[in-house]
């Protein structure tokens, strides 16, 4: 799946019709996402055509996502990548808590977090954008990663992330949800 590949060949418009079943979990331009489900809007194409894959080869599992993407086609797939990518990504509008703030900067500078997914956070390729996503999703997702419960296309995020506390856990969230 080389970027030009991507962007020659992807169709968002066919990508939209397929992502109706993705939008009730995920949202739509017009409303947010359920609960603890990421937003897809303005994601890495790459990053979201790859987890797409995953969890339709049962390599990455999620409960809720068992089945879901049952009958897509791989260009089914890199159609809704496509389409998601192409949306805005929403933003978060609550404050920032300045000390916490401060504090989950100081952790990703440390940690190298800009490395892999840019020095601004919004990702690259098979990266994640995390700017701007849900503190909870991203706390989330880190614990997943530290307690080896949640591997992605290789296990770099787990090896990061173990032992970290779960009060250095909510500092990064919080910064980066507020980027």
């Amino acid at each position: 799946m080389a970027g030009g590949a991507f962007a020659q060949s992807a169709d968002p418009a066919r990508g939209k019709v397929k992502a109706t079943a993705c939008e009730a979990c995920h949202g739509s331009p017009e409303r947010p996402p359920l609960a603890g489900a990421p937003p897809l809007a303005g994601q890495q194409e790459e990053f979201l055509a790859l987890q797409m894959f995953l969890f339709r080869e049962g390599l990455r599992e999620a409960p809720q996502m068992a089945g879901t993407l049952n009958g897509f086609a791989d260009w089914d797939l890199v159609d809704v990548a496509a389409y998601f990518t192409r949306q805005p990504a929403a933003r978060n509008s609550g404050k920032p808590d300045a000390l916490l703030h401060a504090r989950g900067a100081a952790l990703a500078k440390a940690m190298g977090c800009g490395s892999c997914h840019i020095r601004d956070y919004r990702g690259q390729k098979q990266v994640p954008r995390l700017t701007g996503l849900p503190e909870d999703y991203l706390a989330a997702t880190m614990k997943a990663y530290r307690d080896n419960k949640r591997t992605g296309a290789d296990t770099t995020m787990n090896g990061l992330l173990y032992q970290v506390p779960d009060s250095d856990i909510q500092a990064l969230a919080h910064y980066l949800a507020h980027q």
